[in-house]
């Protein structure tokens, strides 16, 4: 396989071999102080030596498996096989392939090769699975499935959507748990027509759609941005399962729809179905993107008088940002401080953020000293907050802590599907084929939005330079180019979406509204917390997110 290729070891067997399945040869490994006999005391074993990285451990173990007769028990091999793996022994985890394909029946190899890859999608090793897939004799749906589900996991969504163009190729029918977990890709990707070609397959295979799967749908929908056919599918879903209705309820609040989000709950309360902690948390999201301050603090207490649901850390998290949002940033920190448990670093990044649009460097700082692990995202926020105050040494000084431990800015990234293709940009992006055709449109139709009214908001430069270069920072701003793109392959009134994977900034969302007019464009981008509809002149967020 072409793993053990990549790592230097041979791809044969040709390795000494120290594990033959003949128990006679195994003595090397034999120890009088490693006894063990049960399977599960075995497994903990194994287990106790992937986390300790302890190759001793694990090679006692693998001569007790041998010596008690559990070489085809598929559980104990993919358990050791992940164990050698972790303690960097490639050649060893090989040589145990080897033997498992070569001396197994086909179907003991088969059932131990599909528990490998659940194994090693449990530990993240989602590239080695990837491998020992490719290397199977035979793989069945389980194979599949397992391999699709590790890497909808591991964020490879475009991966796991062609490994299912590959698995109806190979004459390999998916069934629910495949379309589990192709769903849940497409709906992290957002792109529409991979959504409505993933529904046309289970529409016509004829796939029963339980609560999960509706559930799913409507999520998938929601986030590719075709709310109505989200919601078309709702009502033709049994309703009976709350996580139906609090799929709609997340939707609605994602397009800032919040007062829909609302009533889908009172019709929640008409059929009796009870609402759950995740159905209070999307709609205090709902309530936080379109600042219904008091319709919050209602749910938030509704939550703990009618149903008796404690808030945890995701209902206060919402909760601050919604207060936050707001302006309400003391009544923010004192609901933190007034929290039963400590609070985490999600919730000190909402009060951190709220601080930095309304401009309060105090509490920032408090929360910025707050967070445990600080990431990139968090010394930004921090360092914006200073710059819109034009306290320049301060944010200076943050962006030299940034160097000194090796923190750098999360780059922003955006996609959008044109014929058929996803095209990915980053900020200041010149990799793509068609780039210099992409900054030279870019260039104009910054003049042209100019005298439409644009003026950049120079104040989310974190730098102390002049406003021409402020400016020309600005312009290359990954949902920019992507729109461009956009206009560039599209035809006139067509409308375009983009993906973006952190918050849209006040500079493009400015320019945004400018385009739509101007061109009679309806633009619509997801960021990373909702949606914006830009459509002449107004964004569908009424300039609240």
């Amino acid at each position: 396989m072409q793993i053990w290729r990549k790592t230097g070891f041979p791809s044969g067997n040709t390795l000494s071999h120290i594990f033959n399945w003949n128990c006679s040869q195994v003595s090397y490994f034999h120890s009088s102080e490693f006894l063990v006999s049960d399977k599960r005391a075995l497994l903990h074993a194994l287990e106790s030596s992937k986390t300790s990285l302890d190759l001793r451990t694990a090679t006692k173990a693998h001569a007790r498996i041998l010596q008690c007769g559990y070489r085809t028990q598929p559980t104990l091999l993919a358990s050791l096989i992940s164990a050698y793996i972790h303690c960097h022994r490639l050649d060893l985890a090989h040589q145990l392939l080897h033997h498992i394909s070569s001396r197994s029946r086909p179907c003991d190899s088969l059932v131990t090769f599909n528990l490998l890859i659940k194994t090693l999608t449990l530990d993240g090793e989602c590239e080695i699975a990837e491998e020992v897939f490719r290397g199977m004799i035979s793989r069945d749906v389980v194979s599949w499935n397992s391999l699709i589900s590790c890497l909808v996991k591991h964020g490879r969504f475009e991966a796991a959507i062609a490994y299912l163009r590959d698995m109806l190729r190979f004459n390999v029918e998916p069934d629910g748990y495949t379309f589990s977990s192709v769903v849940s890709a497409c709906a992290h990707l957002g792109v529409a027509s991979h959504s409505l070609w993933v529904h046309q397959l289970m529409t016509e295979r004829k796939i029963e759609l339980n609560p999960i799967l509706c559930g799913a749908l409507i999520n998938m929908y929601s986030k590719c941005g075709r709310i109505q056919t989200a919601r078309e599918i709702f009502k033709r879903s049994p309703k009976s399962h709350v996580s139906v209705w609090n799929a709609m309820i997340n939707g609605l609040a994602a397009h800032g729809l919040a007062c829909d989000s609302i009533k889908v709950f009172s019709d929640m309360e008409l059929e009796a179905v009870l609402p759950d902690s995740i159905t209070f948390a999307a709609i205090l999201t709902a309530c936080s993107h379109c600042g219904l301050v008091e319709e919050g603090r209602r749910f938030f207490n509704l939550m703990r008088n009618r149903y008796s649901i404690l808030p945890q850390l995701v209902h206060y998290g919402a909760m601050v940002d919604l207060l936050g949002r707001a302006g309400l940033i003391n009544d923010a920190y004192e609901m933190i401080r007034g929290m039963p448990m400590e609070p985490d670093g999600v919730i000190w990044r909402a009060l951190l953020n709220a601080c930095r649009f309304h401009k309060r460097p105090e509490l920032g700082e408090a929360a910025l000293a707050n967070i445990s692990t600080v990431n990139s995202g968090d010394l930004v926020l921090m360092s914006n907050t200073y710059c819109s105050l034009s306290r320049w040494e301060n944010a200076e000084a943050v962006r030299d802590s940034m160097k000194r431990r090796g923190i750098h800015k999360k780059r922003g990234k955006s996609w959008m599907e044109v014929g058929g293709a996803i095209h990915h940009f980053k900020s200041e992006d010149r990799s793509h084929p068609e780039a210099k055709a992409i900054h030279r449109a870019l260039e104009r139709l910054m003049k042209f939005s100019k005298l439409y009214g644009y003026v950049p908001w120079t104040e989310v430069v974190l730098m102390d330079v002049t406003e021409e270069e402020k400016e020309a920072n600005l312009s290359v701003h990954s949902e920019k180019l992507a729109v461009v793109y956009g206009i560039l392959k599209t035809s006139p009134g067509a409308e375009i979406t983009v993906l973006k994977n952190l918050r849209i900034c006040h500079d493009c969302h400015l320019w945004m509204k400018v385009v739509s007019r101007m061109l009679r464009r309806v633009l619509v981008v997801r960021d990373r917390t909702r949606f914006h509809r830009f459509e002449m002149g107004h964004c569908s967020c009424g300039n609240y997110w």
